[in-house]
């Protein structure tokens, strides 16, 4: 197990310290303690590092531009190489330290799983922007568990309508052949509710193709599709997965611009050694994807890395991947902001209370271009009952050496949602014997 203390960025200037400071001076800070679990090792770790080291540079530019509300921002990394039981044990071992963690995020399914069974008792939320359980967007059944801005089934749905306005419409998917290439675990299966739901509103038929983890084996499989010829491939990959699965397409000959992935399988990572071969695949992407342009990734280059302080390689920053760990930071820290408005501006918020302020996001434009994501993100704003805040999306289409927006912004149906992510919550709350929170306990 590999720890590793990160940030208090301001503090460390001022001290001219490194990055691994004593636990005197962490004493006579006022910090609020952000749990990291990363995967900078294992099977996506080409992935996974970069949104590490997102997540930990915008808590640096936190407490470059004051902390929050003069609250320093304290970062603790635990390697889990993206397995279940690693995961757990780093939530174990930080969940107590440092006052208390504030929220974790996993970066993982089968964490997420696992933790949700953890976090009721310890009082602790968790944030899985775009993983995780697609049916905790039901704030009335999961209390502690928030996937702000995104879940599987937006990303499917979403991408779904983008193939549809390709072909002309949905009516134009009848009949037509949907191969289905999926991480064989918790994360792929998460998917197929959405488009096993659309496939039987508009008639189109699906091949699923599960692929054992960690997936640099899949010569089987794109024989299958080579011999079944679909006339598109979905692919909920991550990590190696997803370069593999494109080699072999390229190996086969299935034309890149049918392929579309989910927004775990479209990064730089993904793409850069196979290059031009990989030219016209598509991932839908949950709100932003390289974002080199916006000022908070200006900020970052200027007021950390241009400090010395940049916790990754200078040339990543505003990449996919780090910009998702930037976007799961500052989710983090504004509902930590959001609870101080209620619990008192200034103080170090608890699990508890950062918690409320995670249910009562009310992010709106402005706000987000006064963080520096004007043009990467549009408005959240979440409630008791939907833990989510926001369902938009836009696909980015591979140029042979980057990638390029191809659609204009999309919105998962709640009408088709919604349902879904009821049904499957309720179904959890009778397995576990849960009752629906009361609506005072919305309160809470």
């Amino acid at each position: 197990m590999k720890f590793k203390t990160l940030t208090l960025a301001a503090l460390l200037a001022a001290a001219g310290a490194s990055a691994l400071y004593s636990s005197a001076a962490l004493a006579q800070a006022k910090v609020q303690f952000f749990p990291s679990l990363t995967g900078r090792t294992g099977p996506v770790a080409p992935n996974a590092t970069p949104f590490a080291n997102g997540y930990a540079d915008y808590m640096k530019l936190v407490n470059v531009r004051g902390g929050i509300n003069g609250v320093q921002t304290l970062v603790e990394e635990c390697e889990t190489a993206y397995a279940t039981d690693r995961g757990v044990e780093c939530y174990e071992r930080l969940k107590g330290k440092h006052g208390g963690a504030t929220v974790f995020q996993p970066l993982s399914t089968g964490i997420t799983f696992a933790l949700t069974e953890k976090i009721p008792a310890d009082k602790i939320p968790m944030i899985t922007s775009g993983y995780g359980r697609s049916d905790s967007a039901d704030g009335g059944v999961f209390k502690w568990n928030f996937p702000l801005i995104g879940h599987y089934w937006v990303a499917g749905d979403a991408l779904l309508q983008h193939i549809a306005k390709k072909e002309g419409g949905w009516d134009k998917l009848k009949g037509k052949k949907f191969a289905v290439v999926y991480h064989d675990s918790p994360f792929g299966k998460e998917l197929l509710p959405i488009v096993q739901e659309r496939s039987k509103m508009h008639g189109f038929e699906l091949q699923m193709l599960p692929v054992p983890a960690p997936g640099v084996e899949q010569k089987a499989i794109w024989l299958q599709i080579r011999q079944q010829r679909p006339d598109f491939v979905i692919m909920q990959t991550w990590g190696v997965m997803t370069a593999t699965a494109i080699k072999e397409a390229v190996a086969t000959g299935y034309p890149r611009e049918k392929m579309f992935g989910t927004w775990w399988s479209g990064a730089e990572p993904d793409l850069r050694d196979i290059g031009v071969a990989a030219k016209g695949y598509s991932a839908v992407m949950m709100q932003h994807g390289a974002e080199p342009q916006s000022t908070v990734v200006k900020d970052i280059l200027d007021k950390v890395h241009g400090k010395g302080q940049g916790t990754g390689p200078k040339d990543e920053v505003g990449q996919t991947l780090y910009m998702r760990g930037v976007v799961g930071a500052m989710l983090a820290v504004e509902g930590v902001r959001a609870a101080q408005e209620r619990y008192g501006k200034g103080k170090v918020m608890s699990g508890e209370q950062a918690r409320w302020g995670y249910e009562n996001l009310d992010l709106t434009q402005p706000k987000l271009d006064a963080l520096g994501f004007k043009g990467v993100m549009r408005p959240v704003s979440t409630s008791c009952a939907d833990h989510m805040g926001s369902a938009w999306a836009r696909v980015h289409t591979w140029d042979g050496a980057k990638f390029t927006w191809s659609s204009d912004w999309l919105q998962a149906d709640d009408q088709i949602i919604k349902p879904l992510v009821r049904s499957s919550a309720e179904k959890y709350a009778a397995e576990k014997k849960l009752t629906r929170r009361a609506p005072a306990d919305c309160q809470s």
